[in-house]
This record gives C-alpha cells, sequence and structure tokens, in this order.
C-alpha cells in the first residue's frame, strides 16, 4: 500500500485533541501517515472548534489560505471536521469551492467510507448525522501511534451534553449525552499504559454524570477501576459540572492515590440571576458549599474554573458578584473569556446585550484580580518540595544552551526545573517519572525550582 501523508489541524478543546487522533486512527489503515508538514499532504484535515466565536473566525481563516495550496496540488484532498463543520454543514461547500468533504462530530467512523468515494466519484460529501447511540471506534491493532511517546494523553469517556446551558452549543453540535462502556476504557487505558503512558485525562462534557443514563457503572467507580490500572502514576479529568458533583467523588480525591489533587469546576458567574439566566441549575450558595467540601476532604485540593463576562443582562452588581465569589474561593488558577454570540444557543434571543468595550473592562478587572490571587497562593509555595511528573524538555531550553525540564504537579501548576547534574538528558529515563522539585521562583503561570538530590519517587503513592 502506497503510504499518502496526512496533515491535521485541531482547534479547541482536549475533546478534539482525542478526535484528531481518532481520525489519524480511522485513515491509517488506508494508508495514511501523519505529517507535520502541511505542504507535503496528500490531505488535509482540520478539525475546528464552535464554542467562541474566534475559534470558529481561526478556522476559516485557515481553509482560506488552503485555497492557493489546492491551485497548486489539484489532487490535495481538503475536510472540514468538528463542531464548526457539524454546525454549518453544507454551506462550507457553497463558501468555499476547494473544500471536498464535511463530517460531523459523530461522523469519524464514517471517514474511510467517505474518503473511499472521494477517490473513487469525485463527489464532495457532507455528513452531519447524528445517532442517539455513538459506535465506539474500533482501532486496529497494528496502529502505531507516533505520539505514544507522550507520557500524558486525552481519553474521552463520554460525548455530547444534556445540560443545555443557555451560551453554550455543545448539545447541538456533540449531541445528546452518550457515555462509553467502562470495560472499553478500561482497555484502551491499560494499552496507553502498557505503551509507557503515566497520566490520562478523562474527558466529557459533564464527566459527573458519567454511566447514569445508561446505568453504567458511576464515575467514581470507574476512577477506581482506572487507579488500579499497573503503570499509571496519575489520573486528571475534565471537566465537571458544579450541579452534579456528588459526595462520592468529592471523597474520591481522599481515597484514590492516583488521582490528582486538582479539579476544574465552572462557575460561569457568581450572581444567582445570571446563573438562573445560563440555566447553570445551581446556585452560588450550592457551588460554595461544594467547594467547602472539597477542601474540607482534600485541604491541599486546587480548584480552577471558568468565568464568562458579560452575559447578556449582567449589570454591574452582577459583575461585582462575580468579583466577589473570586475572592471568596480564591481560585488556582481560571479562564475568563467576554460572551459572545453562538448560532443555535438561546442566549442569542436574550435582550441587555453588554457592549464590547465593557466586556473588555470587566474581562481586565477579572484578569487582573485572578493574576493576583495566583501569585498570592504561589508565593507561599517557595522553599518547598513539589512532587512533578517530568514530561520534557522546557521550553526555554529549546530555545537556549540552559538544560532545563519540565513538568505538573498534581496539583495542576507547570513547573520548569534544573537539575544538579546540568548534562542530565532524556536517555537517563527522567521523562515520565516522579521526582521532587524544590521551588525557587514564582512566575505568573509558572513555578521555577531545582531538582532534588534525593527525589525519584518509585511509585505514585503517597506523591500528594
Amino acid at each position: 500500500m502506497n503510504s499518502k501523508r496526512l496533515f491535521i489541524n485541531t482547534i479547541g478543546c482536549q475533546m478534539n485533541v482525542y478526535d484528531s487522533e481518532s481520525i489519524a486512527r480511522v485513515l491509517h489503515p488506508m494508508g495514511f501517515e501523519k505529517t507535520s508538514s502541511l505542504a507535503a499532504a496528500d490531505m488535509v484535515i482540520i478539525n475546528t472548534c464552535a464554542i467562541r466565536g474566534k475559534a470558529e473566525q481561526k478556522a476559516f481563516s485557515f481553509l482560506g489560505r488552503l485555497a492557493g495550496l489546492k491551485r497548486e496540488k489539484p489532487g490535495l484532498i481538503i475536510g472540514v471536521g468538528g463542531c464548526v463543520a457539524q454546525q454549518e454543514g453544507r454551506r462550507i461547500l457553497g463558501r468555499m469551492p476547494h473544500i471536498n468533504f464535511v463530517f460531523g462530530t459523530q461522523a469519524i467512523i464514517r471517514l474511510p467510507d467517505i474518503v473511499n468515494r472521494i477517490v473513487k466519484d469525485g463527489e464532495r460529501i457532507v455528513d452531519i448525522d447524528m445517532l442517539d447511540q455513538v459506535p465506539e471506534l474500533d482501532f486496529p491493532e497494528a496502529f502505531e501511534d507516533t505520539n505514544l511517546s507522550e507520557i500524558s494523553k486525552f481519553v474521552t469517556i463520554m460525548r455530547g451534553c444534556d445540560n443545555y446551558c443557555a451560551y453554550c452549543v455543545v448539545p447541538y453540535v456533540r449531541g445528546r449525552e452518550n457515555s462509553r462502556h467502562p470495560e472499553s476504557i478500561i482497555k484502551e487505558i491499560e494499552g496507553l499504559a502498557e505503551s509507557g503512558v503515566k497520566e490520562v485525562t478523562l474527558l466529557g462534557q459533564n464527566v459527573n454524570s458519567y454511566g447514569l443514563k445508561e446505568g453504567l457503572c458511576s464515575f467514581s467507580e470507574l476512577l477506581a477501576q482506572v487507579n488500579d490500572i499497573k503503570g499509571l502514576k496519575r489520573i486528571r479529568f475534565t471537566t465537571s459540572h458544579p450541579k452534579d458533583l456528588s459526595e462520592e467523588l468529592i471523597y474520591a480525591f481522599r481515597n484514590f492515590d492516583k488521582l490528582c489533587k486538582h479539579i476544574h469546576l465552572p462557575v460561569q458567574s457568581g450572581s444567582n440571576r445570571i446563573l438562573k439566566l445560563m440555566n447553570r441549575k445551581y446556585t452560588r450558595e450550592q457551588y460554595l458549599e461544594k467547594t467547602d467540601k472539597l477542601r474540607i476532604a482534600c485541604p491541599e485540593i486546587a480548584i480552577t474554573s471558568d468565568i464568562i463576562v458579560g452575559f447578556p443582562g449582567e449589570r454591574q452588581q452582577d459583575f461585582e458578584d462575580t468579583l466577589d465569589l473570586i475572592k471568596s474561593i480564591r481560585y488556582d488558577s481560571l479562564y475568563a473569556f467576554k460572551y459572545s454570540d453562538r448560532p443555535n444557543a438561546p442566549a442569542v434571543r436574550l435582550p441587555e446585550k453588554i457592549s464590547e468595550s465593557e466586556k473588555k473592562n470587566r474581562l481586565e478587572q477579572v484578569l487582573r484580580l485572578q493574576k493576583d490571587i495566583t501569585i498570592e497562593k504561589n508565593q507561599v509555595l517557595i522553599d518547598s518540595a513539589q512532587v512533578v511528573l517530568v514530561d520534557g524538555l522546557s521550553k526555554k531550553s529549546r530555545d537556549s544552551e540552559i538544560r532545563q525540564w519540565s513538568g505538573r504537579t498534581a496539583t495542576n501548576k507547570i513547573v520548569n526545573f534544573t537539575c544538579y547534574n546540568h548534562d542530565l538528558d532524556p536517555g537517563e529515563g527522567l521523562i515520565g517519572e516522579l521526582i521532587r522539585v524544590r521551588i525557587d521562583e514564582v512566575l505568573p503561570n509558572s513555578l521555577c525550582g531545582r531538582r532534588s538530590r534525593t527525589s525519584t519517587l518509585h511509585s505514585a503513592k503517597g506523591e500528594n
């Protein structure tokens, strides 16, 4: 079989990263090998995100630039997948005649048939069919994932969402909530662990409701099974919807030694009035109660969040309530965004839109406040010994002669560090190891330090 080259451009969330790996896997038996060279590609696929307008604009900008490449290489096959593909469908083909096919979020499993039809008959194809039950992808055992050298991988445990938050398009572009069977998830993670992966991040729009609709095991019970997998050192997950955060899951942070002491718990707003307009189904008081319980069960836990500023109807007092919530909880970090109308999302129809200048002002206030809190919390870590899972050389090392390594703590803080032996190289097995690093300096987005002399941990137990 002649080898063909596949270039994938991934935009958006961790689930899109996982889906892009799945795209490479299903096309591999057809002779497609991944390439990092756009110019050398025989097929280009962009995996898109529709959560915010900026991501959608980025996707169409990239697609526009491909028109010139298609003129140079008329045989180039170009496909558009992901959430924008699901949302826009056939309109993409009408807007961009150089595109060969558009496939939705549930069509990855049908890609071989789509590509065969294009190669055989020259069809321009749109496949955005959505199913109530999404089939499992059955990957060939012979596939060699070039990314398995990474020590951390994403694993999707469920797809879609049933929450219908007023600002969100996910239920419309990814479908209703659908959980994978635990046996399939465990088999996939065991395979990753056998290949040298040390950390997995379990993905879902709302992992807290995993398995409930299908009568499978609970999310906490799934975590218990993953915690027992040999060779695995750390477990993370995202994202948790606050309304479904159970006490069973709260205590999992205390009970499972491989589960990292970090939870991303998106609050979106500190105002009950705005939370109701957003259809979030919890109150500020309920959210605060759950974060208190998390810190009682696991005092060292890091809590991060998402904030949307400028939601339609957000008055100054609502915004002040959000600032007050951030001060009360003192997140380790957060992601803050300006609200933007998205097609199909109910908030499009809400009155009292906030001006761009006011949204920009509110976003800057949130980011300044959180930056100060993050630095204050990280300052406490100076001179402490933090356990870090090493994932490779730091970005600084790639551009200088300084040998500096990088990794993350169990609380998801990036740590860049040097070693006592500055000549230490990857051949000595540092990547994938849990080591202790003494923190010397705090930067806005990371910590800096030096590896302790007696630092390598031989198991994940007791790392926290």
